[in-house]
């Protein structure tokens, strides 16, 4: 399903929150909203699943405008930070809360269950009680219980904030798989560059309740559109120096990369091991590196 937003404008307690904010998510892709806290990233998921009022604007899906449509029926799903398990059910019973009210038969609630804790690699804990779980674990069920609810558009607000790094790292890849298996439109809340750069088709970095610029990983560190954006993504270096039978070598660095035999200018996001070549024959090319 292809998400557009048009002149979006959110007033909350008469301040603007949002202002003139316009761009689009294709059908099946991943984007991360990016920025620091208060600049309105939860807000604009908020709105795109109903659940402000919009001062201005129009928020559409396949073309259609989805102001007039009640959230629970916009075929948005969003899965908060704090997770909103019901603490007095067990596993099955939290999947199965979108099925029950859209009167789904048992079988095929037992079925679907079997199938998405199996997606999450939850396989046989359909009767654990919700508090018996680690918060990993817990992160497992909001996930398989949102995809539980066939959602058009999977909406993500800072789902993994409270996780460990390894443990962090491991649920992004898993969202990951599951989105692009079942081509899902996604979109992502966090202030983690690293995670944005990683998982996102096209990340939207927000400021001052606008999206400054709506790119690529390589658009934005490449061709940063504002100071803004190019401060944003922190510490970098900026080095010459030449590849030679796939080794970087160039003013105290030295790494394995994929670019051929030549001199570049290199610009390195040293927080998220992300790498952009300039090569001096060829003009830009990207890539990511496992270490710089």
């Amino acid at each position: 399903m292809k998400l557009e937003i048009k002149d979006l404008y959110v007033r909350l307690q008469k301040e603007n929150i949002l202002k003139d904010i316009s761009f689009g998510i294709e059908d099946g892709s991943f984007v991360s909203l990016l920025g620091e806290s208060g600049c309105g990233k939860t807000t604009l998921l908020k709105s795109i699943a109903g659940l402000l009022d919009i001062e201005r604007g129009d928020i559409l899906l396949d073309g259609d405008s989805l102001l007039p449509v009640r959230p629970q029926d916009r075929g948005t799903v969003i899965v908060f930070q704090d997770l909103c398990l019901f603490p007095h059910m067990s596993v099955e019973k939290n999947i199965c809360f979108s099925m029950e009210l859209k009167k789904t038969p048992k079988e095929e609630q037992k079925r679907r269950v079997r199938e998405l804790l199996a997606d999450v690699q939850l396989t046989g804990f359909e009767k654990r009680k919700i508090q018996e779980m680690s918060g990993g674990q817990m992160q497992r069920v909001a996930l398989a219980r949102a995809f539980a609810a066939d959602p058009k558009i999977l909406l993500l607000d800072e789902p993994f904030s409270g996780l460990d790094e390894k443990l962090r790292v491991e649920m992004g890849a898993l969202v990951k798989r599951l989105q692009r298996e079942k081509h899902v439109t996604t979109v992502l809340v966090t202030h983690d560059k690293k995670e944005a750069l990683q998982l996102s088709d096209k990340i939207a970095l927000m400021h001052q309740g606008e999206i400054i610029q709506h790119a690529d990983a390589r658009e934005l560190l490449c061709n940063p559109c504002s100071p803004v954006v190019s401060e944003y993504f922190g510490r970098s270096a900026y080095v010459t120096g030449e590849v030679k039978d796939g080794v970087f070598a160039g003013e105290g660095y030295r790494f394995a990369c994929g670019e051929a035999d030549g001199r570049y200018d290199v610009m390195m996001l040293l927080d998220a091991n992300v790498c952009c070549f300039k090569s001096r024959e060829r003009g830009l090319q990207y890539g990511k590196e496992d270490r710089v």
